[in-house]
């Protein structure tokens, strides 16, 4: 029967939390206490000055920092709660639950924006110019301050697993790959900074000779191309360049011996995304944008007397906020039902594991936070390989934060099948 062999940094922790977790945390509490002093002014300037219209976007300022709040909360608690261990795997999704709610509240928002427009393309109502353009142009400058707030700390893709391995670094660098020979180990490598890409061989015990090595790739579309190396010293070097892209099989021949390697492209996927601070970005955006075309609406209606170009103004900024909202509900709500987030990565996780002739009878891929994938694998062992064999092959993809390997032998499934 295949045994279930968790995975041994779980003894360690189970914080699936962004980088910059804290940073999006403290710029989100700055961005309340702008907009809360905002609304506080314009509803005291509004009661003392009888603007009802002041008063009115006060209140409307206060649902806004409302929804704010709602992401703020979640970094604090994710955060204080990160080691819970009530939590199976961590309080990285709580950003995500944060996100689809705002992403509720934001559909609500828009239907209420859509259903005023076209109360007032029916009745139109007396517009005050001389009071309405001054606050939606100061509500716009808010907006603006509190995306260059929210924003200003720049994105951020990096993470830390606390895994230990460094195999596999996001970007054009060096991917490297160690090979277990029966004289040792030896790195093969994908070397390309500051050059023209090539492959590079270096041997941690064992002397390396161009005439008893060679490469073939062999790329996912069937196009092969061979290799030949060049000794530099300390290393070997390929003659000639690679092509991008860098996703391909490498057999690696040594002294007659063949060595199967799998090379991946390493991009950001949705899985580093951070869908708590994208849902309080979007509530400010779609707040700038709504004041930008009110101000429009009313500069036009103004100067040309259009005064349904007040309510079409609504009914756009409506529309744009629905379409923001539909595509923030479809993906945090795939991450909280635990779709696959990553199909392309989950591919190439199957192609290392059977690049040496074992197989992967079952494989679940899920977001455990930004930047943070968990994986469980049932793999069919052709040989008399262990599950740290191929931890050591997955270790070159940095979004896998956790994993847990279920080993079968190829003679045991057969017999089960019989």
């Amino acid at each position: 029967m295949p045994q279930a062999i968790p995975d041994p940094n779980s003894a360690h922790h189970h914080v699936f939390l962004g980088q910059a977790h804290e940073t999006s945390e403290r710029r989100t509490w700055a961005v309340i206490w702008l907009c809360g002093a905002m609304m506080v002014g314009e509803i005291v300037g509004g009661l003392m000055f009888g603007s009802i219209a002041l008063v009115a976007d006060g209140l409307h300022m206060s649902t806004h920092a409302g929804a704010l709040l709602l992401a703020a909360l979640a970094y604090t608690y994710s955060r204080k709660h990160a080691d819970d261990p009530r939590f199976s795997f961590g309080t990285g999704k709580l950003g995500d639950l944060a996100g689809f709610t705002s992403a509720i509240v934001l559909a609500m928002i828009s239907l209420l924006i859509g259903y005023e427009a076209v109360i007032r393309f029916m009745h139109p109502v007396t517009i005050h110019f001389g009071q309405a353009i001054p606050i939606a142009v100061l509500g716009l400058g808010v907006n603006l301050a509190s995306v260059w707030l929210l924003g200003s700390g720049g994105h951020q893709h990096g993470h830390s697993h606390g895994h230990g391995h460094d195999a596999a670094e996001h970007g054009h660098g060096e991917e490297e790959h160690l090979i277990t020979t029966e004289r040792g180990g030896v790195v093969l490598s994908v070397f390309e900074d500051g050059v023209p890409p090539r492959f590079r061989l270096r041997g941690e015990s064992v002397a390396l000779s161009p005439a008893t090595v060679s490469l073939e790739t062999v790329r996912p579309d069937g196009v092969r191309q061979q290799f030949a190396f060049a000794d530099r010293g300390d290393f070997l070097e390929s003659v000639e360049e690679i092509p991008e892209p860098h996703a391909f099989t490498a057999k690696l021949r040594l002294s007659g011996t063949d060595h199967v390697v799998v090379f991946t492209e390493h991009e950001h996927g949705a899985h580093d995304r951070d869908n708590n601070m994208r849902a309080a970005v979007i509530h400010v955006v779609a707040d700038a944008a709504v004041s930008a075309l009110v101000i429009i609406g009313l500069v036009l209606a103004r100067l040309f007397g259009w005064l349904w170009m007040d309510p079409l103004a609504g009914i756009v900024g409506a529309c744009v906020i629905a379409s923001w909202s539909y595509g923030l509900i479809r993906d945090t709500g795939a991450i909280l039902l635990d779709m696959n987030p990553d199909r392309k990565l989950t591919d190439q996780i199957r192609q290392t594991v059977e690049a040496s002739g074992d197989a992967v009878a079952d494989l679940h891929v899920w977001r455990l936070g930004p930047g943070h994938l968990g994986a469980i694998l049932s793999v069919v062992a052709r040989g008399g390989r262990d599950e740290a064999y191929y931890r050591t092959r997955l270790a070159r993809f940095p979004a896998l934060s956790h994993v847990t390997i279920e080993m079968g032998s190829h003679d045991a499934t057969a017999s089960a099948n019989h």
